[in-house]
Parts: C-alpha cells; structure tokens; sequence
C-alpha cells in the first residue's frame, strides 16, 4: 500500500491537529540565562542580559519532546533545533542535502533498497558514540513505538540494518521517489539507544537525546533552556544557547515582543498583530522577517453531491473565486494566491487554474452555470462547511458567499456553516459536505504530499466516484483511473524532468476535473528585536536557533 493512504482514523487525527495551526505562525527570541545544569529541570528560565543568549517567545506549547511521537509544530520545531537527521533542507530551498549521511543514498536499479553512508566521529548528548547501529535503533523505534508520525514510515519502510559499521541499508514495501524527503522529517532523527528503548507505547516525553547542536538543560511547563552541546561534530551556535519561553496567549506574545521581553516572536500571533508588528518593522522598530510558506488551503468540491456532481458547476465555482479580495479582506495580504494543488514552493508548480480560469471570471461562472441549466429561478445552491476553529476560513467562507449573492445574478447560491472539528474531520470523509474549506500542512517536502493525499484512490469507479483513498478522506471523492497511474508513474520515476512531466500531467488533470479549486499558499513570519542577526526559518516551518546572534 502506499505510505500516505491513511485510514480514516489515522486521518481525523492528523486533520484535528492541523486544524489547530492553521493561521499565522510567530516565535521570539531574547537573552536570559541561569546556572548551568546537566539534567532537565522545571520552573521558568530567566538570564542576565549580554550574556549571547537568545530568548524566544511563543505560544506553542509542546505535548512530547520524544520524536517517535512528536507530530505538532510545537514539538517538532524544539526536536528539530536539538537533532540532526540523516538529510535536511537548506534555509529558502526545498532540495535534500546530506546531514548525518555523507551523501544522497544509492538507489538499487528497481528503486527499493537506499543504501546510505554515514558520518563518523559523532556523538550523542549522553556520550554514547553516533554509528549505523544507532541509526537502525532510532528508524526501527520511530516505527515500532507507534507514535502518532509512526505511519509515515511504517506504510514505506519494509526493513533497514546497519551494513557496516557507517552504512545504512534500507528496503522499501514500494517504489517512492520521494522517500529522501521522508528521512528529513524532524521526527526521524538519530536518538541515543542508552537513553531510550523500542516498543509499542514507550516514550520519554520530557527528555531529549540525539546529536545536534543544543542539549536540553531545562524542561519546564512554561519554559525550556537549551545548552551548546560541546562535542558537536558540525558547525557550533553563533548564540550561547537558547531560552524559550511559551506565553499564555498571542496577545501575551505580542507585548512580551513590543516590550523586548522576547528578543524574537514565533508561532502563533493573529493576523492583526502581525500587521501591526509589520508597520513597526517598516519604521525600524524591529525586524520583521517573512518567509515563502508551504501550507496550502483550498475548496473541495464533492462530486458525488448535487449539483457538484456536475462539472460545469465545479468549473463555474473555480471561475467566480476572487483570491486577490480573499487575500485582501481575510488574510490581510499574509499569504500569496495559489493556482495549483502543488504550491510555489516547487518547480514543478503549475499555475494552470488561473491561465484557465482566473480570478472573478463572472461572465464565464454565468454561462457555464446556464450551460448546466441553471437560473435564476431554478439557482444552484451549495452549502461550504468549514470548522468553527479557524476566523480565516470563517471570513474566507463569508467572501465566497458575499461574491456570490452580489455578483451571480441569484444564479448561484451558497450556505455557508461551520462546524466543531472533530465532527467536521469525521464528517467530511463521510461525503456529508457537498464543499468544505480546509487547509494542508504537509508531512515532507516534495511534490507528491500534495498530490498523493489529495487524489489517489485505491477502490473507487467513475460512477460511484472514490470509496477508498486519499480524495475520500479529503471529501471531494475524487476517481480518476489516469492519475491514479499518473501517481504510481512519478512515484516510481527517479529523473527528476521526467517526474516534473508527470506532475504537469497530473496538475493539467485536475484543473479539467476541478475537484478541488486551489486558493492560497501562506506566508510565514517571525520578528526580531533590531540586535538579532541571522533570523532563519527552515522550509518546513522550523525557526532555526544556531544561526541567531545578537
């Protein structure tokens, strides 16, 4: 089966937790030590200033610091600042280089078994010697322990062991071109095999041992302070460590940044305060640093509800949306229009539904809804759902509707109704909602996270649409034989320009059948106070702490 076919139950998991980070993102950072300690403890962390530490505000509050379990941005972005992996992401690039492998991996001639050479002379944060044993223990254990991520290797990963004493070998249940891309999630990380153990269930969730630059020196329910790890094999902090402080609300957030209490804001503001924070940053206040994002929202349509079941409504709605008076009026400028399901981010990006359709297409939405037969007494009504937690799809759902009322001629009609999220994510793989607003954090970076999730189906036919697969649980119910083998196609091909043919196959597809109409892509921000240099994001969202200098 393929790695992203997630169960239902799988899924309503992983769309409650997105659906609690769907909005702006923002961290913050400041100086503030305290004596140093060899052993997490809890309580605050406060430091004297000018001692080079930064201090960071947010108000993501991690569940767990165990990477085989860790699967929100809270947890992860504190993972990934302590770890290392086998292959990461340079800042602003999507392009897998080497990290604690010393090269991409040799891929066997049938594209099952990576074979991956690894560094020497690394050791962990307890002093246990970093080797390709110490790898095969932390992969086998991200699996087996069954954390809430644990799928993203178990659905691909068929075996992997330690070949030599600095070489990994692994073997895969599928071809997947993409599966470099999967070794760089932050979970997936080189953990020391004296610090934690494999089975189903067993977690340290209040410590962290792995080989990156920083060690955990202070674990508390409002604070956490990580130290430079002395003996790291890479190149060390430009900072003197890290303090992290996690404040109660965004407007907490807000003014422990403005007053300089936080040298940098991460994670999550609203969108009027990063507007605000914006201006103050455009009168040199303070930095405001924006960065392309990779979460995508988008409209699905479900073919199997009337009057959707009907392409030219599908087509007709993907004409009328305005994304440039959604931008404006709901998202306040803090994200970029999006014209495919594969956002910027990539080059294989093709932005096919405006050359199709554009933006406020009024005339063409009018005719196409005639075409299918409708009027002005006999209207096409749609009702879009989205869950009550999010205000951006509330007022992107109310644009919709206001666009339609004042500028379809009574034509179309939509209802607009949310709902609680975990009845929404139950209730839209059920095909309950005939259209639905919904956002996608993807799980790595590459294209087919975002092609895969969205349109494979596994049992389906073009009469009863798709019982089985990813645009099940996405709730358009999409089937299509051709991109089905489209999919397998580009999951298999290894040549990155023969693979970018395949995803404009497959975008081209889409953009016909309209199960789905992309709306916009995010932005990401973080602010830092005027002496910060360095201020990173990496491209899945993570701040980087070792660059940070004052």
């Amino acid at each position: 089966m393929t790695w992203f076919s997630l169960s239902v139950r799988q899924w309503g998991r992983i769309t409650q937790f997105l659906s609690l980070f769907c909005l702006c993102l923002v961290l913050v950072v400041s100086c503030a030590p305290r004596p140093q300690t060899t052993t997490p403890q809890s309580g605050s962390v406060s430091s004297p200033t000018g001692d080079g530490r930064i201090t960071i505000g947010t108000t993501a509050k991690p569940r767990t610091l165990d990477p085989a379990d860790a699967y929100e941005l809270a947890s992860l972005g504190l993972v990934f600042n302590m770890s290392d992996r086998l292959y990461t992401y340079e800042p602003g690039s999507t392009e897998i280089q080497p990290q604690l492998a010393t090269a991409l991996p040799k891929v066997s001639q049938d594209s099952l078994t990576y074979t991956i050479p690894l560094r020497k002379e690394v050791v962990f944060h307890d002093g246990t010697p970093f080797n390709a044993k110490a790898m095969e223990f932390s992969i086998q254990r991200f699996i087996e322990n069954k954390g809430k991520p644990s799928f993203l290797l178990a659905d691909t990963v068929d075996s992997v062991k330690a070949t030599g004493e600095s070489e990994l070998t692994i073997k895969l249940k599928k071809p997947f071109a993409a599966f470099p891309s999967l070794l760089a999630f932050s979970g997936v990380c080189a953990v020391s095999p004296k610090a934690y153990e494999i089975g189903a269930g067993k977690f340290k969730p209040n410590i962290f041992v792995g080989t990156g630059p920083y060690k955990l020196a202070q674990y508390g329910t409002d604070s956490l302070r990580f130290d430079v790890f002395d003996k790291y094999w890479g190149e060390k902090p430009a900072n003197k460590g890290i303090n992290v402080q996690i404040q109660t609300s965004p407007v907490n957030l807000f003014n422990a940044f403005r007053t300089g209490a936080v040298d940098v804001a991460y994670l999550s503001l609203q969108p009027d305060q990063i507007r605000s924070l914006e201006e103050g940053g455009k009168k040199g206040d303070w930095q405001a640093i924006t960065a392309q994002g990779s979460v995508v929202s988008y409209l699905v349509l479900n073919r199997n509800q009337k009057p959707l079941d009907k392409p030219e409504v599908r087509a007709a709605i993907a004409s009328m949306i305005d994304r440039p008076l959604i931008m404006q009026r709901a998202l306040y400028g803090q994200a970029d229009p999006l014209y495919s399901m594969i956002p910027t981010t990539f080059n294989v990006s093709q932005p096919l539904f405006k050359d199709k359709y554009g933006d406020a297409n009024l005339d063409k939405a009018k005719q196409l809804l005639t075409a299918a037969g409708f009027s002005k007494e006999n209207p096409a009504r749609i009702q879009i759902w989205y869950p009550s937690s999010s205000p951006t799809r509330s007022l992107a759902a109310q644009i919709l509707k206001s666009l339609a009322d004042t500028k379809m001629d009574g034509i179309l009609l939509f209802e607009v109704t949310p709902a609680e999220g975990p009845t929404f994510f139950k209730d839209i793989t059920k095909g309950l909602y005939p259209a639905a607003l919904l956002d996608w954090y993807p799980d790595f970076l590459d294209p087919d996270n975002y092609i895969q999730p969205f349109l494979s189906c596994q049992k389906g036919s073009v009469a009863k649409g798709c019982e089985d697969g990813g645009s099940q649980t996405q709730g358009s119910f999409y089937y299509s034989e051709a991109v089905n083998k489209l999919i397998d196609q580009q999951r298999k091909e290894q040549n990155p320009e023969a693979r970018k043919k395949i995803f404009t196959e497959i975008q081209t597809q889409v953009a016909t059948d309209v199960p789905y109409v992309p709306l916009w892509q995010n932005k990401d921000y973080v602010f830092a106070q005027k002496d910060v240099s360095n201020t990173q994001l990496d491209p899945t969202q993570n701040l980087i702490y070792k660059t940070l200098k004052k």
